[in-house]
């Protein structure tokens, strides 16, 4: 006799659990109507600057079932990174705590196809494709399907244990699931995110104006930066995590156990001065396996000459 729904469920939370995601939820792989109208209406105003690519594939992004053929479920997955060291030199240029270690889409990326065998061999037969941050797809609306959390005012997955320092995967399957049920979002009156943020990119709760996001700009951003920030960058020279710093939610977060995850002491050591004199060589060496090469040697440079500035 065949596993129903609830039994295979439980056994792939169980699965989830033993490959060392710190969470695991399931939604049905359906239209994401409300998610839908809002990212369209974010395009529109030109909110995503010359993030061209988020206005392609638009209805496989707001649907998961046009991604895997006969797709019904999303299983979502969640990686708590937040570190047990952070940078604390006076005055070092500071990049994102997401980037201290190995580059999550890689890490993740891996643990899910680990996950995909596991099932496939030990709970039931499935066809389905793993997804990091890598694929037309609305990670934060899925998993805040999938009951991992809500989505916060500074627009991040907000998961009640673990804060906002988590990294998001997804399987889509073509197996349908025991679903979960959406939690309650408790942001409450709390505008912390929106009144921390040096740039004001956080117009209004849940809408980020990439146009002065100091994430957007260090990363993403291609050309020169806009001079009239430079007084409000507070030396962040690649990401930026303010509006996580202050959110309540992570006054508790917990540091991760990942090995990949761990940041170099070299990195965390490096001095003002070694930060404004790295060389193209060192920089190699320093993020070979960083998502801090998303900017380029030539991009951090960039970076670094204006919080100098």
């Amino acid at each position: 006799m065949k596993d129903d729904k609830r039994t295979i469920s439980k056994k792939i939370k169980q699965a989830a659990t033993e490959i060392g995601f710190d969470g695991c939820g399931f939604c049905r792989a359906d239209f994401l109507e409300e998610d839908a109208g809002f990212l369209n209406k974010w395009l529109q105003n030109g909110m995503h600057q010359d993030m061209h690519y988020m206005e392609n594939h638009f209805e496989k992004r707001v649907n998961p079932a046009k991604l895997v053929e006969g797709a019904k479920s999303v299983i979502s997955v969640f990686l708590n990174y937040y570190p047990s060291k952070i940078q604390n030199k006076k005055n070092v240029p500071i990049i994102s705590k997401y980037a201290y270690g190995e580059d999550y889409h890689f890490v993740i990326k891996n643990l899910l196809l680990k996950l995909l065998e596991k099932i496939n061999r030990e709970i039931a037969v499935v066809n389905g494709r793993a997804f990091v941050d890598s694929a037309p797809l609305l990670e934060r609306a899925l998993a805040r399907e999938a009951g991992l959390g809500w989505i916060g005012k500074n627009t991040n997955l907000i998961n009640p244990k673990f804060g906002s320092f988590i990294f998001l995967g997804e399987l889509v399957i073509d197996l349908e699931l025991e679903y979960d049920k959406p939690l309650e979002n408790k942001c409450g009156n709390c505008t912390k995110c929106l009144q921390a943020c040096p740039t004001k990119a956080l117009i209004k709760p849940h809408v980020l104006n990439s146009q002065n996001c100091i994430s957007y700009l260090t990363i993403e951003h291609k050309h020169n930066l806009p001079v009239e920030l430079s007084d409000k960058f507070n030396n962040i020279i690649f990401g930026c995590d303010i509006c996580q710093d202050v959110c309540p939610f992570n006054k508790k977060a917990k540091p991760n156990e990942i090995s990949q995850f761990q940041p170099k002491e070299e990195l965390l050591e490096m001095t003002v001065e070694q930060w404004h004199s790295i060389d193209k060589e060192h920089f190699d060496k320093l993020f070979s396996k960083s998502a801090v090469k998303r900017t380029k040697y030539n991009g951090l440079i960039r970076n670094l000459e204006f919080v100098k500035s």
